[in-house]
């Protein structure tokens, strides 16, 4: 059953272990750092993925665009140079280009099933990294002697299911879901249109959505799709199935922040009073 806490049963939580969740671009990055990295271990799960579970997949398509060089071939074969993948909690651009984006191959799309594969490897890896998170928060606290802990996740971890990952995680964690307003999600909105980043979405809302999108552009293939249109268009309807799925899993595991607020948020001190904040909202709501 989900952990419950009162305000300060929270406060007296000798061993805080906290797990953000929200959209991409919330802000869950930024609160982050107002804990002092002395007294909180940071777990991303997207950077267990992109430096753990799917690795070799990232480093495999590398040489395999560094083959389609001559030079960078012969070098290769001949051992002269290595290829490796650099990603850091803050940056994780490598695992973002590896999803890519479907469509026409000569825009940088991807064929359909190649989309798909990577999606389901992507999928499969978001379930395993966050059912890591309990092994986790033992080393952090036995081996490291941090007294506290946050997962921070990627914004597709809505995707997943009660018993992939959210029974557990509430059994070991205070989840704690980053509220966009509609102010802010305007902000993603605007941001997705300039800029439309590779994601990780459920294989059968794809399906979906992709048969619509092909109808109405009367297009007859995917490979004629321009990579970008498809993610800008299906963006908003994202946002909207998200915020369901969010608020349904923050009512049955755990607690809601308003992500306008965390601004505001100085310190660690302020971010633990308004997690107390949530928990009495949600004891007052119930």
């Amino acid at each position: 059953s989900p952990m419950r806490f009162t305000r300060d049963s929270f406060q007296a939580w000798p061993n805080k272990a906290v797990t953000l969740l929200g959209m991409s671009g919330v802000g869950k990055t930024t609160l982050s750092r107002l804990l002092p990295p002395e007294h909180w271990f940071h777990y991303s799960g997207d950077y267990r993925i992109g430096t753990h579970y799917l690795a070799d997949d990232l480093l495999e398509e590398w040489k395999r665009l560094a083959m389609q060089q001559p030079l960078l071939r012969q070098l290769l074969r001949d051992n002269h140079i290595y290829l490796g993948t650099h990603l850091t909690v803050d940056d994780l651009q490598p695992l973002s280009h590896y999803l890519g984006k479907p469509g026409n191959p000569a825009l940088g799309g991807l064929p359909w099933e190649e989309f798909m594969r990577r999606q389901q490897l992507y999928r499969d890896a978001e379930c395993r990294a966050m059912r890591d998170v309990g092994r986790f928060i033992r080393q952090a606290r036995e081996i490291y002697g941090y007294p506290h802990f946050l997962n921070d996740t990627g914004g597709s971890v809505c995707n997943l299911n009660a018993g992939e990952c959210w029974t557990e995680l509430a059994e070991q964690t205070l989840i704690l879901y980053l509220e966009a307003d509609d102010g802010m999600e305007q902000t993603l909105l605007e941001r997705a249109r300039a800029c439309p980043k590779p994601m990780c979405y459920e294989a059968d809302y794809l399906e979906e959505n992709l048969a619509e999108y092909l109808r109405l552009n009367q297009i007859d293939n995917t490979e004629d799709m321009v990579p970008d249109q498809f993610i800008e268009w299906l963006f908003p309807r994202l946002l909207k199935r998200r915020r369901s799925q969010y608020a349904a899993i923050a009512k049955r595991y755990g607690y809601r922040l308003n992500a306008a607020d965390l601004g505001q948020l100085r310190d660690e001190r302020d971010f633990l009073e308004a997690v107390g904040a949530a928990i009495a909202e949600h004891a007052a709501d119930r």
